[in-house]
């Protein structure tokens, strides 16, 4: 009860309206390739929600700006975005100027984090924000392959086209990956070969809260939250603009292009993209895996309205894959158990629990370890079925806002979104698809929120969301009979009080969930309503730098799989058992960081430790109490149960310009997990990482050469059901060159990994016993971008 009133009381503050103020701020924004000025960048300060655009010499200029601590921040589609901590004097002006890169190691803005443009390195929670850029020489048809090598973040993966972000050692549904701000109604949470339908090519940036973001997101944002930004633009502007990006790699023969144009006229614009990535089978140091490759093609179409204090867009969009699932056919067939004495079993084996015999053959069981030992050094042979995943995602988006408005509300923004998933599992044999299992997905979401205006040293934002999902399985992988209906309605509020040296935040969220299966003859109706609250502090050390604290009391209810799941489930390679009385979850975490942001070096470090009560995992079963886990369906079972568990690790990134023509960068992170009773590892836990690199600059030309040291999992460091896995060390070469023309940026990159064609195995692969990683590779590729 205490906390609900604490709610009550957070939301209601009083708000008001700030005094003028007398301060001016004026600058120029020219371009880092040639030094020529840049017209038409979009210069915003953050929290009095003014923007202005820049003239054809790159001068801007904010007139009655109040006095005090303001975040001025700079837009231009197809160069990295700035943002700076400046402070306004009363009576007088303040020039600031800005050089944009094309490229550059960290991206400086986010708007993930509270909703508003702000700098990384000023907002409370820890955010990595990859630029435009830096995706492109990553580009794949997975958003996890594209974040691997960001600290905090690893790769969860059943193959290339599955790829899915691990934060911190959080996975599944405590990782909510959103588009442009809106859930992606996909299933990819809840299964290791289900990938996120995310168009890499057509994206501006992609922004990564590490640690909880359940105020704003909800309890499925109790790890970190993944925000694929295409456009975030909320103003009109003249004449044509637009991108295209073509690339190609050598490991996989991967082949891409992507494209968008928009165009302006007056307070109206259209704009529209379209995309094709296709990948074929990779190749390992041991060989080619068979069924890796995959394919993607998509577009949107959208038209928005602008005006000076109210806009409106709509937006719909299509993407379309279809990827393999490597070796999954071995698990279907149970070609992967084994006797006790470690001898395959033989395909076509079905036995029911591990200490049974068929006949006179020995009991079967699975062991990961023999698995392990049988293809240390060969891959599988190719299995003669293939099972392929075809998905489909149709989108339809109507957003739109106020803003700059006089009263206690300076500014509101809303949407309402609309979802149609499918993804169909394909059997291939002798050349012939037939569909064995179909998922269906649809989620309808809403969501509004309301900035204050400023009201002395507070200010701070306000609103609600909630969705509507239906979802169906049908066929041999069915795990729920029948439709299940979940409903998600949420309050929420997140406050600062900034006293310059110092700045509080502090807020809190009221959240229902509640689950509706159509059989009720083997399912009961659940109920969750909880509280999640935060507090931090931010102390700012000197001017750039500042240590922040962090207090999240999170809430999760437990996911519809984790209730009601039963069957063989090849994608976490487990017999799902569910457990409808499973109770809500229950996360209290600290958090202390180091942010620095100086004219040559930029640091963002972090360490956390979260302690999470009655923790959902999958535990296997050993019912008859032999010491062996059961079998069923060829696979081994697990069921959902619940336990204490802690998350205690440490991040950092940092970069430096050691001259104006060399750069350096490092990264690293650590994780340890555990339950709390044993001390017994999770699964699936990102080993301790590093990353230092040198970045070569010349005007436009970057090179970057980088190597990679990827620490063991040890016997006594891996979970039920896993193996240990070897540390690595891989060497990497990026390169980059831009040039700009007038109104027109050409970029060339090229980018390699293993270039020592070294074997490793990700230590978060479902099948990285059997599919070690790629080996040496090359893709290059070339952006234009016009405006």
């Amino acid at each position: 009860m205490k906390s609900y009133l604490l709610f009550l009381a957070v939301f209601l503050l009083p708000i008001g309206v700030s005094a003028q103020g007398t301060g001016t701020v004026r600058g120029t924004v020219t371009s880092q390739v040639n030094n020529a000025p840049l017209a038409n960048v979009s210069v915003q300060l953050s929290e009095i929600r003014r923007s202005v655009e820049t003239d054809g010499s790159g001068a801007f200029e904010f007139a009655n700006v109040p006095p005090g601590r303001h975040t001025i921040v700079t837009h231009f589609e197809g160069f990295s975005d700035q943002a700076r901590s400046i402070v306004v004097p009363g009576g007088s002006s303040l020039t600031q100027n800005f050089t944009l890169s094309i490229r550059s190691v960290q991206e400086e803005v986010t708007v993930t984090a509270t909703g508003t443009e702000q700098s990384v390195y000023e907002a409370f929670q820890t955010v990595n924000s990859v630029g435009g850029s830096k995706i492109a020489e990553q580009a794949n048809t997975a958003i996890g392959e594209v974040l691997e090598r960001e600290s905090g973040i690893g790769k969860r993966s059943f193959g290339p086209g599955t790829g899915r972000p691990i934060i911190r050692g959080f996975d599944g549904d405590r990782v909510l990956v959103l588009q442009d701000g809106v859930r992606t109604g996909s299933v990819g949470s809840q299964s290791g070969d289900h990938g996120e339908p995310i168009d890499t090519m057509a994206l501006e940036r992609v922004e990564v809260i590490k640690g909880p973001a359940t105020l704003l997101y909800g309890s499925n944002a109790i790890g970190g939250v993944v925000n694929a930004v295409t456009n975030d633009e909320d103003d009109a502007h003249e004449g044509f603009r637009g991108f295209f990006t073509g690339l190609g790699a050598t490991n996989n023969r991967q082949g891409g292009v992507g494209a968008g144009v928009e165009y302006g006229y007056k307070k109206w614009v259209l704009n529209g993209s379209g995309n094709f990535i296709g990948e074929g089978d990779y190749r390992t140091p041991l060989g080619q895996v068979p069924n890796s490759g995959s394919r993607s093609f998509g577009g949107k179409f959208g038209t928005g309205y602008y005006s000076d204090k109210f806009f409106a867009v709509g937006e719909i969009t299509a993407d379309k894959r279809r990827y393999g699932v490597p070796y999954a056919p071995l698990f279907e067939e149970g070609a992967l158990l084994t006797t006790p004495d470690g001898d395959p079993c033989g395909e076509g084996h079905h036995g029911e629990d591990i200490d049974e015999s068929i006949g006179e053959e020995e009991p079967c069981q699975y062991d990961p370890f023999a698995i392990q030992a049988r293809f240390a050094n060969q891959l599988p042979e190719v299995p003669d079925e293939a099972i392929d995943i075809r998905m489909r995602r149709n989108n339809y988006r109507f957003r739109g806002g106020f803003r700059d408005v006089r009263g206690p509300i300076a500014q509101g923004n809303f949407f309402i979104d609309f979802t149609d998933y499918r993804h169909a599992e394909i059997e291939t044999f002798d050349g012939e698809d037939e569909i064995a299992t179909t998922f269906d997905n649809d989620t309808f979401s809403y969501r509004a929120m309301f900035q204050q205006a400023k009201y002395g040293k507070l200010s701070g934002r306000f609103g609600f969301d909630g969705y509507r999902r239906s979802y169906l399985t049908l066929g041999a992988e069915s795990l729920i009979d029948g439709r299940v209906r979940q409903n998600n309605f949420a309050a929420f509020t997140l406050q600062e009080v900034d006293f310059d040296r110092v700045a509080f935040q502090f807020g809190g969220r009221i959240e229902h969930n509640g689950y509706n299966p159509a059989n009720n003859s083997l399912y009961g109706d659940r109920s969750f309503t909880g509280f999640s609250g935060a507090a931090g502090v931010r102390f700012r050390l000197w001017e750039g730098a500042s240590f922040v604290t962090n207090f999240t009391s999170s809430y999760r209810a437990p996911a519809l799989e984790e209730l009601y799941n039963f069957g063989p489930h090849i994608g976490t390679v487990t017999f799902e058992i569910g457990d409808q009385d499973l109770t809500r979850e229950r996360s209290s975490g600290i958090e202390f960081s180091f942010r620095q942001q100086l004219d040559r070096v930029r640091i963002n470090g972090s360490f956390f430790h979260y302690r999470i009560n009655d923790f959902v995992f999958l535990s296997p079963v050993d019912d008859n109490e032999d010491g062996l886990i059961d079998v069923e369906d060829n696979l081994p079972i697990s069921a959902f149960v619940q336990d204490d568990a802690t998350f205690t690790g440490a991040d950092i990134s940092a970069d430096v310009d050691i001259t104006k023509w060399l750069g350096g960068y490092v990264s690293a992170d650590i994780v340890k997990a555990e339950l709390r009773d044993g001390n017994i590892p999770l699964p699936r836990i990102t080993p301790a990482r590093g990353r230092l690199g040198l970045d070569f600059r010349y005007k436009g030309l970057s090179v970057r050469p980088e190597a990679v040291f990827v620490g063991p999992r040890r016997l006594d460091g891996v979970s039920f059901l896993e193996t240990p896995t070897a540390g690595y060390g891989l060497f990497n070469l990026n390169a980059s060159y831009s040039l700009a023309k007038g109104t027109t940026t050409h970029t060339i990159f090229f980018a390699s990994s293993n270039l020592g064609d070294r074997l490793y195995r990700n230590h978060l692969s479902f099948i990285k016993d059997l599919a070690p990683e790629p080996g040496r590779g090359v893709r290059a590729g070339y952006t234009i971008r016009f405006f």
